[in-house]
């Protein structure tokens, strides 16, 4: 309405930019988002080397946001016919910025987990059950199962400390660039 937005935490992340070339974001947007190249066999190289992610044996967490209008959940639910290894599917609620970005500790919208086979979204849902707040406790249950071993998350740097001094205070000027 030509004001001001109040100060609210993910507008910061929606007017985050690309800060990739212009021809290096075209071809992204055109070849993954556009071209669907990455289901291709052979439709993305790396180096040199052909793409083919149905031979992914990797576990593999895939996470969609209900409400995503980018990368909507029927999207991203045809990553599960691709990956051959261990996969989990997780529907979180709100869209592909809220869904993400939802720590445990907001205890904000849900997700969905469903432990039993599915071949469609739909019976993905059909089946499912609703859990209260973030979906990352889940994510890192499902993390634990693959490996329950650890690692001390030692000398993480603390802005302003150490050799490395700030540039600017958050969220930095690259944040407001147009």
């Amino acid at each position: 309405m030509g004001d001001e937005p109040a100060p609210f935490d993910l507008l910061h992340w929606n007017s985050d930019t690309t800060n990739l070339p212009a021809s290096w974001h075209r071809d992204y947007i055109e070849s993954f988002y556009k071209g669907n190249k990455l289901a291709e066999k052979g439709g993305i190289n790396v180096a040199g080397t052909a793409v083919d992610i149905d031979t992914v044996k990797t576990p593999t967490y895939v996470q969609a946001g209900r409400e995503d209008h980018i990368s909507p959940p029927e999207s991203v639910w045809k990553i599960m016919g691709h990956f051959t290894g261990p996969k989990r599917f997780v529907l979180a609620g709100s869209g592909h910025i809220a869904g993400v970005v939802n720590p445990p500790a907001a205890e904000k919208y849900q997700h969905w987990t469903n432990n039993e086979p599915a071949d469609t979204l739909e019976t993905f849902i059909a089946g499912a059950e609703e859990h209260k707040g973030s979906w990352w406790p889940d994510w890192l249950a499902w993390l634990k199962s693959q490996d329950p071993a650890t690692v001390p998350a030692n000398g993480a740097r603390v802005p302003g400390k150490g050799k490395l001094k700030p540039i600017e205070d958050a969220p930095g000027r690259y944040v407001k660039a147009r």
